[in-house]
């Protein structure tokens, strides 16, 4: 393998700055409407919630669909290609949003850059198994992964101060973010290697040989431990994508922050998760026999975190029940999943095991925001939206251990 040489470490250092600041692009893209909804409703007419929420679902939407063909197109045309393709769209989308004159423009704009996003998690991730040497493949995930929370907290903070602060036009931001998403594709067209098609076909045919002796095996993708996990991970997205779509304006139409302070509040929730994850990760990997109990306490606490932002009686309570949720909600709990995923899942069927729990999370990004947007125009709050969310990670984590408890009943299965 290449990567011993003098060249192959740098480039694979390289590669995992390039990945993080790919996070960076999308994830600016990602949150930079949502603090300027109120702004986007008051620009496009007579705009309800329900409608703003379809925002989000268009993309989320579009994103889910593209992950089994960006997939395809990876194998057969490397990920380099896939990403200057995927990114060309993605630019092409966000610009179609800026200059939208209606909503169903923006849902197009939407739809578009779903599309292109949906190139980036099977090449990154693809790239980084490919180069990244074994054992540091962990720590570059972290850094790779740190990029959506940086993206998150510029997009969210830096849309409140140069819309709700400044003055600027909404549209404006938007046409920032597609000049943020072109320097990426730059970027990737002059610092990716193409790709090189060897011998991943000799090693596909081994496991192909093997595959029917292990088809009895498919089925315990849909194993009841496997099964808790999917939808586990469905509820612990829902509450994050409930937060990254209507905190921001939660904050502002029912609990009157102002300017800056609606997306710096938003901001925190997606900066303490860095040092959340790497400290509950490291965490679960002392004390694997303990893993499934602290998940369920993540995501208990959660639950209780989100609940309470809506309880809280003042600012500051408000913002210590934010700020903890960050620390302890999705991106702490991702790696945990993730290590319980491949540890149960049969080898020759871990990547699809590993597609199915992450469309099972996905998923919820198309359903939470709409829906909240719903309850908020029937009910003239979004507080039921939070407490659905709450209800739903703690339904998810006691569906999640009765299923592990009746499993530990039960002869241990062998794993080859």
């Amino acid at each position: 393998m290449e990567i011993n040489n003098q060249s192959g470490v740098e480039y694979w250092k390289k590669l995992v700055v390039i990945l993080c600041f790919g996070w960076v692009a999308i994830w600016i893209y990602r949150t930079v409407l949502t603090p300027i909804y109120p702004e986007i409703q008051s620009a496009l007419g007579d705009i309800s919630d329900t409608q703003i929420g379809l925002i989000a679902t268009f993309y989320f939407a579009a994103y889910c669909g593209g992950q089994i063909p960006a997939s395809i197109v990876v194998e057969k045309m490397g990920q380099k290609l896939t990403l200057l393709c995927g990114f060309s769209l993605f630019t092409v989308g966000t610009l179609v949003i800026a200059n939208a004159p209606s909503i169903n423009m923006v849902y197009a704009g939407s739809l578009l850059s779903g599309l292109g996003c949906a190139s980036f998690f099977c090449s990154a991730y693809s790239l980084s198994g490919e180069y990244v040497p074994p054992e540091r493949r962990a720590f570059a995930s972290a850094i790779v992964n740190s990029g959506s929370a940086v993206g998150m907290g510029i997009g969210l903070i830096g849309s409140s101060v140069l819309v709700k602060n400044m003055g600027m036009a909404w549209n404006n931001v938007l046409y920032i973010s597609a000049a943020i998403i072109f320097v990426m594709l730059i970027i990737f067209a002059m610092m990716i290697k193409p790709h090189k098609k060897a011998q991943a076909s000799v090693e596909s045919k081994k496991e192909d040989s093997v595959s029917t002796e292990v088809d009895q095996q498919g089925s315990s993708l849909l194993s009841p431990e496997l099964i808790a996990v999917y939808f586990l991970y469905f509820c612990t997205c829902y509450g994050y994508y409930m937060i990254v779509t209507w905190l921001p304006s939660y904050l502002q139409t029912e609990r009157g922050f102002e300017g800056v302070a609606i997306g710096g509040a938003s901001a925190l929730v997606a900066m303490v998760a860095v040092p959340g994850a790497l400290f509950f990760s490291s965490l679960a990997d002392k004390f694997k026999s303990q893993m499934i109990k602290l998940v369920v306490a993540l995501e208990i606490a959660g639950g209780l975190m989100l609940a309470f932002t809506v309880l809280s009686p003042n600012t500051t309570a408000l913002m210590i029940s934010l700020v903890v949720y960050g620390f302890l909600g999705k991106m702490a709990l991702d790696p945990i999943l993730i290590s319980y995923v491949t540890e149960r899942a049969p080898k020759i069927r871990m990547a699809r095991a590993l597609a199915i729990f992450n469309l099972s999370g996905m998923s919820s990004s198309i359903i939470a925001p709409p829906l909240t947007g719903f309850i908020s125009d029937i009910t003239g709050s979004k507080a039921i939206g939070f407490y659905l969310s709450a209800g739903l990670l703690v339904a998810g984590a006691l569906f999640f251990i009765i299923i592990n408890l009746r499993a530990r009943t039960k002869p241990e299965v062998q794993t080859a």
